[in-house]
């Protein structure tokens, strides 16, 4: 969406506003996130981001006031149009609040807009314009394959979003008492006017049951601990990185740290000696096992001795800090395991002192 070659020329004519400008003068730009807009721009502007409505009544709410009853009644087939363009603003609604679920809801989290909406709206008043009988087929198939599936890569979402998009689209939809949850919360309204949507919508629950994105109840406390976890990293990261005059500096701390981490850390296991005494055999299952334990096991604490040497270096100017090191470094002054290690690492909540702990059992 964005000119690249053309951004150096943007940022020099944002330097070269004069300051004599009228005092009205605005400059508005939108952007899609990018790592090419000019950096200078950014740190001068205000800047305001628009992110999705978090719940399926909030996201469904804004869906709705931004139509009119001109745009709901511009159809040859008023009835169905309002019937299956609510049974599309739900599924955009469902399909991005699953990402809170993690995993469970998307294996990858993908960055739906309300253009994937808009487009469809527009294919949907086109093909109920032009066709006597209504192509269901061909709604999942543009909906769930190119609108929205032109972002989805993984092969399990692309069968779980056309099988989401299948419960909404289809000729039952057309019923008024056709339900979209087992619970009976979520239904086909009756097609009536904007006003009759957005009142029925604000009677919808703030806060959805998994069962309304067809997933199991238990799914919900996995939610609940990925929120739990983010608010606290967040305060965590908000925390100050000075301290008070006379008392030790940040740098000093996580020096501490680092080297009572390297004191605790054990050598790595003698990978020869281990795989002669050993050696992996179809008969002896628990050897490759061991032998595969023992090679996972090196190679974290290699990356462990190794970024503690470093992050001490880089903390007393002898090497680049680079933005590794500064998450590691802030990750031990958090008392947080470093992403550095829990990816070579075993699984583990635990936060450092106790993963250290672990670690050396």
């Amino acid at each position: 969406h964005l000119a690249v070659t053309w951004m150096p020329k943007l940022e020099e004519l944002c330097e070269n506003l004069k300051e004599d400008v009228h005092p009205e003068f605005r400059l508005w730009m939108t952007s899609m996130p990018t790592p090419y807009f000019p950096i200078s721009v950014l740190q001068n502007s205000i800047k305001m981001t628009l992110e999705p409505p978090t719940g399926l009544k909030l996201n469904l709410l804004r869906s709705y006031e931004n139509m009119d009853d001109n745009e709901l009644n511009d159809c040859k087939k008023p009835e169905v149009f309002k019937k299956l363009l609510f049974g599309f603003c739900l599924f955009h609604a469902i399909i991005q609040d699953r990402r809170k679920f993690g995993p469970i809801g998307w294996n990858i989290p993908y960055e739906f807009t309300n253009e994937d909406l808009g487009v469809c709206k527009k294919q949907l008043k086109v093909f109920l314009d032009e066709y006597e009988e209504i192509p269901y087929k061909v709604l999942n198939f543009i909906g769930a394959e190119i609108n929205y599936g032109g972002r989805v890569t993984d092969d399990k979402d692309v069968r779980l979003i056309n099988t989401i998009l299948a419960i909404y689209i289809t000729p039952e939809a057309l019923s008024d008492d056709y339900t979209y949850s087992k619970s009976g919360i979520y239904k086909s309204p009756i097609a009536g006017e904007q006003l009759d949507y957005i009142n029925y919508i604000k009677t919808l629950p703030l806060n959805p049951a998994p069962e309304a994105f067809g997933l199991h109840e238990n799914a919900e406390i996995t939610t609940a601990q990925n929120e739990i976890k983010t608010l606290l990293e967040t305060i965590l990261s908000m925390q100050p990185r000075s301290t008070a005059k006379g008392a030790r500096s940040r740098d000093e701390i996580i020096t501490e740290i680092a080297t009572n981490i390297e004191k605790k850390t054990p050598a790595a296991f003698d990978y020869e000696a281990v795989y002669k005494a050993y050696p992996t055999d179809y008969k002896e299952s628990m050897n490759t096992v061991l032998v595969q334990e023992i090679i996972k096991y090196n190679n974290l604490l290699n990356e462990m001795k190794k970024t503690l040497v470093e992050v001490k270096k880089a903390l007393k100017g002898e090497v680049v800090m680079s933005e590794e090191l500064e998450f590691l470094a802030n990750s031990l002054h958090d008392n947080q395991v470093p992403k550095l290690w829990a990816e070579k690492g075993f699984l583990s909540e635990k936060p450092l002192a106790s993963w250290i702990i672990d670690l050396n059992d």
